[in-house]
């Protein structure tokens, strides 16, 4: 018996089903609708590329509302949700050590944009979050919600193909 592939289970899936399984990649109800409607998918490109077409133009208040569904770098999701799952792997890499640090960067940021700092953390170690985080200080809350925007694209893409792959 053939094993099905991600794309056929996201094509097979009740659009009900797809768009929680959406929601978990980035947080937006439109977003979400729009790419479940866009099945059937040819293929894992189709599927990225009916989200990015669905991405852009996030109004700041979507992006205010992805931006709730992510806890603070270096903290631990309390949830136990696909999207916990999804942070809790993505920031593997921040060490218990720097967590005082990332507690008062974050503290500082929220104050200056009056949101989480949010950033695309797989891959990267808990110094260059840190770091990242820094540098973005000095933005203007205009500037640093299309970076957000940006992020929050990013983070939806790849975990769109994690769940294109389980």
């Amino acid at each position: 018996m053939a094993t099905t592939t991600g794309v056929q289970r996201l094509n097979d899936s009740s659009r009900a089903d797809l768009i929680d399984r959406l929601l978990s990649c980035l947080d937006i109800t439109r977003w979400a609708a729009d790419v479940a409607d866009a099945r059937p998918f040819a293929d894992a490109e189709a599927v990225l590329k009916a989200a990015d077409v669905a991405a852009p133009g996030l109004t700041d208040s979507e992006i205010h509302q992805a931006l709730a569904a992510h806890p603070r770098i270096g903290e631990r999701p309390k949830d136990t949700g696909r999207s916990a799952e999804f942070s809790r792997s993505e920031q593997a890499a921040v060490s218990d050590d720097l967590a005082e640090e990332l507690r008062a960067a974050n503290l500082e940021y929220e104050e200056r944009f009056g949101h989480v700092y949010l950033v695309c953390a797989s891959g990267r170690s808990g110094e260059e979050l840190l770091e990242i985080l820094r540098s973005r200080l000095d933005n203007t809350p205009a500037d640093e919600l299309r970076i957000v925007d940006s992020e929050l694209r990013k983070i939806a893409a790849l975990r769109l193909a994690k769940e294109i792959e389980a």
